[in-house]
């Protein structure tokens, strides 16, 4: 009997500031996702808390410290909060779209305005088209950019407001990186709205879950993620539910 792939090769990487909790230092494991097992693997490194940014899954393997958490949304289980029913109302009109990942001039300028208000001064506050175009295109796996648009127009395409990176599983949507209006007329909670919406996608596509990336307690910057539940996190004997306002 052989194997359905090889045995990855890992590699660490050199101790930098971590971008989420002040004064700890972080550093990442990650192996490359190439050949034809690339989805494979993949989706399994992805079930013991890896990430695929491009053509590499990584996950934290910091020396003391443990915080990042990677969660999931039970997505059958799902009830949205009397809020959540509220904004899912609120951008009822707007069109969704899952698109290749194939970069546009539009999806590029949305990112850019989101991250100079958003993350300005942080890891990707320099991205040129090239490396646009490198996040989105250079994927090994099934990957989608879900598009939001304001409604049609005399047959004309609405605005972009909105998209989301995403792999499609075996076993449900990870949601790589999403970006979204936030200029002075955006609408409130459109980033709530994203993750909303691949909740649903997800459970009408028989998907049990959303893979959330990690959430980091203390950190100010993933309090959204705990809005979501029922929730699983990923610990030493497997996922398992938990609540995120208990931690």
């Amino acid at each position: 009997m052989s194997a359905p792939f090889r045995f990855p090769k890992f590699f660490v990487t050199s101790p930098s500031a971590c971008p989420y909790l002040p004064g700890k230092i972080e550093r990442k494991v990650f192996t490359e996702l190439s050949g034809h097992h690339a989805g494979e693997l993949n989706e399994a490194l992805g079930r013991i808390g890896f990430r695929r940014s491009q053509s590499v899954a990584y996950r934290p393997s910091c020396i003391d410290c443990a915080a990042c958490v990677s969660v999931r949304v039970v997505t059958d289980e799902f009830e949205p909060s009397r809020t959540q029913r509220r904004l899912m109302r609120r951008f009822a009109d707007l069109e969704v779209t899952a698109c290749k990942p194939w970069t546009t001039d539009e999806q590029y300028e949305l990112l850019r305005r989101y991250l100079a208000v958003r993350h300005p001064g942080g890891g990707m506050a320099e991205m040129d088209e090239n490396d646009f175009a490198d996040m989105v295109e250079q994927t090994p796996v099934r990957t989608y950019v879900v598009e939001y648009r304001e409604p049609t127009v005399n047959g004309r395409p609405g605005r972009l407001v909105g998209a989301c990176l995403s792999d499609q599983q075996n076993d449900g949507l990870s949601m790589i990186y999403s970006f979204y209006d936030v200029g002075p007329d955006a609408r409130q909670g459109l980033g709530t709205f994203i993750i909303l919406d691949h909740i649903i996608r997800a459970a009408r596509a028989g998907l049990p879950y959303v893979y959330l990336g990690y959430w980091v307690p203390g950190s100010d910057r993933m309090a959204y993620k705990a809005k979501f539940r029922p929730m699983e996190k990923l610990g030493r004997d497997g996922w398992h539910r938990f609540d995120p306002t208990a931690e």
